[in-house]
């Protein structure tokens, strides 16, 4: 064995090798990866192997999609057998609120590139004769969908590694994992022990033990997953003496079940309540093809519901319980991407649908390895998206919830209750005896809307307008014509100080600094290829020292991005002030009479101005920004303070009309003045130039990470628009992002939000479409739902465009 390798895989599950096949492929031949036993005996040996395409997650659906479609190359290359079969896959539906989320996935798919084809009962009867199709309203069908024998797709994506130069080391136990002075990384093993530039953790089971080696709390937790395959039915036998295809993939949603053939017979997966988590702190050191006991009574309801469906299971014997563990998260997606506080340590874990994942897991995170940065946006995947608030007992709470909820209904706006509340800022019960349903970032409870004139406390989820609805438009209405009063603690904050503050700084983000102390900035960081990592509000407190904020969902990833690229010679220190500085914005036209009565402070100073101020008798920074297009402060306060501050707004708003609003009045507002939100319409997918950020973007400042990058990607061409779309006809559902934007049928871009703007009366949404369809004027259509809508395209700002109402002096 190799002292020595660029890239050291820990792992030999399909995750792991297909990571170690990437970087080969990628030209890096001197990578390594280490199994502590065989390839494949994790978890990987054990899977269904199915492939499934459907995912409501635009990251993970590319991933997916990049899988299947590799696969299907993978036995040419190789000239090994992967036991590919594209028999294509069927979803279930029984109930309107289904069919809404196969709609809203069909957008989803088609804006990546993914087939979706739309089935009646009937149909669904041709493709699987099997199946009882009593109850159903219709079906989904994916065409490319099918499944593989993980163990084949392993072997050949490992000897497709080892043809490029990559080695593999199996029955090799790491021991140990530290990092020199210097910054390369040391690999201690039962072997030996290899110098390395990176470090993959793809361990799946062993995920938190591996991170523990250099300080990490994975948030992985493996979950108890049960399957049965029964003996062969005579039915299916005969299709195949007949020559009949195999019959495709089946999901009954509602029942929570996947079915499929196999070998002659029918292999029936649940995904159950009540399923446990397992290795929790990780497995035996001699862990090696384990599984469980089965516990059939789990499975019992689901059985019934495959049985009523198909009827021919209930007519075989089991042959064979299959009870493994598979890696959760606690948003049942993976984590594939950088770790955090550590450089070069990369993670590729937490893969509850690793066989399908694994192909483009690799492919990204290879890019990212190599290149420096992915080529899809990541942000759905990304390790940093939770924080240390995920601890061990929050992690079993969420991630069983996680499996538990495989096959419900995905809602756009649906709020998971399991390890809540957490997080709460001190005016969380005040907040809730007006009325607040909360949603949750980051593990924060921040109200996202409230429950008045008699409507139950209660989240009412839909992918159309909902109960909330009108509710929504009173918050909105608030703050058009009083004022509203938001909790936004959940914000990330930190300050940046130091005699070096101001050049770090100035090189980290694309816009020119806050020059006079007190004043305001909206800063991007750009990645290297020139789109948008990171957004943040920037204050200048000092000549060496700046207040930041950013979004509460991206507090690690933002502060991981800044600590990252900090110069390590001392000259600048990072304080992180999230959980020291609750946040509570007042806005609306009655917002300056009421800091007036109740706050010492200069009320008149401009928009983008900050100022030292009390509200009551505690101390504020009160910074005059907000999100929502109005008259509006964002008052920033030691946490201790707050429910002082809030009763003091109360008492002296009651006459002028203030009431609380929420998260979703705020999307609503944000829409009608063409905002840009991170993961949304600004992404690394698109320049900083493409999603219209062209005044905040200055290159003419100097130097500033991706710079160069993005005045080359202007010189190339861009893709892509930002546009704001009026869209007409919209009776009870308005885009949610995501939507096809289509020109007589054929698709020309993708919404990336949309909302009802009850300012304005209209349904709105913002979006990317092609440079030559960008004007003003322009006619297209967006798929929503079940429907297309005619949209045409609208200036920029489309409530207040001169700002008015939010410089008013």
């Amino acid at each position: 064995m190799n002292s020595h390798a660029r890239v050291v895989v820990i792992g030999g599950g399909v995750v792991g090798v297909s990571t170690l096949y990437h970087l080969a492929a990628k030209g890096w031949s001197d990578v390594m990866l280490l199994e502590r036993k065989e390839l494949t005996s994790g978890s990987t040996w054990h899977a269904a192997g199915l492939l499934p395409l459907f995912n409501m997650s635009y990251s993970v659906g590319q991933i997916h999609k990049y899988s299947v479609k590799f696969y299907q190359t993978l036995e040419e290359e190789t000239g090994q057998d992967v036991g590919l079969r594209k028999v294509g896959n069927i979803r279930l539906a029984m109930s309107p609120d289904r069919m809404d989320e196969y709609r809203q996935y069909a957008g989803v798919a088609r804006t990546i590139g993914v087939e979706v084809e739309f089935l009646t009962p009937d149909e669904v009867k041709a493709l699987w004769p099997m199946c009882v199709t009593d109850g159903l309203i219709g079906a989904i069908r994916h065409p490319e969908d099918g499944y593989i024998q993980p163990a084949d797709l392993t072997s050949a994506l490992a000897k497709g590694a080892r043809s490029r130069g990559a080695t593999i080391h199996r029955n090799t136990t790491v021991l140990g994992i530290s990092q020199t002075a210097g910054g390369e990384w040391r690999v201690e093993t039962d072997k030996g022990t290899i110098t390395c530039e990176h470090v993959v953790s793809a361990t799946g089971n062993f995920a938190r033990k591996t991170g523990a080696m250099v300080g990490l709390d994975v948030p992985v937790i493996p979950v108890e997953h049960q399957f049965i395959v029964t003996e062969p039915h005579p039915e299916i036998r005969q299709r195949r003496a007949d020559g009949l295809p195999e019959m495709g993939v089946l999901r009954e949603s509602d029942g929570s079940w996947y079915m499929r053939e196999e070998n002659g017979g029918l292999l029936l997966g649940p995904y159950e309540k009540g399923a446990p988590c397992c290795y929790v702190d990780g497995p035996d050191a001699d862990s090696e093809y384990e599984l469980f006991n089965p516990d059939i009574d789990r499975l019992d309801p689901h059985i019934e519901s495959a049985i009523n469906r198909v009827p021919a299971f209930g007519e075989l014997g089991v042959k064979e319980v299959y009870n493994g563990a598979i890696p959760y998260t606690p948003d049942g997606s993976p984590i594939i991407g950088p770790a955090w506080g550590l450089k070069n340590f990369w993670l590729n874990e937490g893969h509850s649908f690793g066989i399908t994942a694994a192909g483009g897991a690799g492919w990204q995170l290879a890019e990212w390895i190599v290149e420096g940065e992915p080529t899809i946006d990541m942000l759905g995947v990304e390790p940093r998206r939770f924080g240390d608030y995920a601890t061990r007992g929050y992690l079993i709470a969420k991630n069983e919830e996680a499996y538990a909820n495989v096959f419900t209904v995905h809602y756009p706006d649906e709020e998971r209750p399991a390890a809540r509340p957490l997080r709460q800022a001190p005016c969380y019960d005040r907040m809730k005896a007006l009325g607040a349903v909360f949603g949750q970032k980051f593990g924060w409870e921040r109200p996202n809307w409230f429950a008045t004139d008699g409507m139950a406390q209660k989240d009412d989820w839909s992918f159309r307008r909902s109960k909330w609805f009108e509710a929504i438009g009173r918050e909105c209405r608030t703050v058009e014509r009083d004022v509203g009063l938001l909790d936004m603690t959940a914000f990330a904050k930190c300050r940046i100080a130091g005699p070096g503050a101001e050049r770090f700084l100035d090189r980290l983000v694309a816009n020119r600094l806050p020059q006079k102390r007190g004043r305001i900035g909206l800063c991007h960081a750009l990645n290297s290829n020139g789109g948008v990592h990171s957004e943040f509000t920037i204050q200048r407190e000092a000549d060496d020292s700046f207040y930041l904020v950013s979004a509460g969902a991206f507090q690690r990833l933002d502060h991981d991005w800044l600590l990252k690229h900090m110069p390590d010679d001392g000259s600048v220190t990072y304080q992180n002030l999230t959980g020291a500085m609750g946040v509570l914005v007042v806005a609306g036209p009655n917002a300056r009479e009421l800091l007036s009565r109740v706050g010492q402070g200069d009320w008149s100073l401009p928009w983008l101005s900050g100022q030292d101020a009390e509200i009551g008798l505690a101390p504020t920074k009160a910074l005059r920004v907000n999100f929502v297009g109005e008259l509006g402060w964002e008052l920033h306060h030691p946490i201790e303070y707050q429910n002082h501050i809030f009763d003091a707004l109360m008492a002296g708003g009651e006459d002028l009309g203030l009431k609380p609003f929420g998260i979703r009045a705020m999307d609503s507002l944000r829409i009608e003045k063409s905002y840009r939100m991170i993961g949304a319409e600004l992404s690394i997918e698109y320049s900083a130039f493409e999603s219209g950020l062209d005044r905040f973007v200055r290159p003419d400042k100097g130097d500033f990470i991706g710079r160069d990058a993005l005045l080359a990607w202007q010189d190339r061409g861009v893709d892509n628009a930002f546009v704001t779309l009026e869209v007409q006809s919209t009776n009870d559902a308005d885009p949610l992002g995501n939507n096809p934007i289509t020109l007589d049928g054929e698709l020309v871009g993708r919404t990336t939000g949309g909302n009802y703007g009850f300012r304005l009366g209209k349904t709105l949404a913002l979006g990317m479409v092609r440079p030559e369809l960008a004007a003003l004027g322009t006619e297209l259509s967006v798929d929503v739902l079940d429907s297309v809508r005619s949209a045409t395209i609208v200036a920029e700002s489309p409530y207040d465009p001169e700002n008015a109402r939010l410089r008013a002096a």
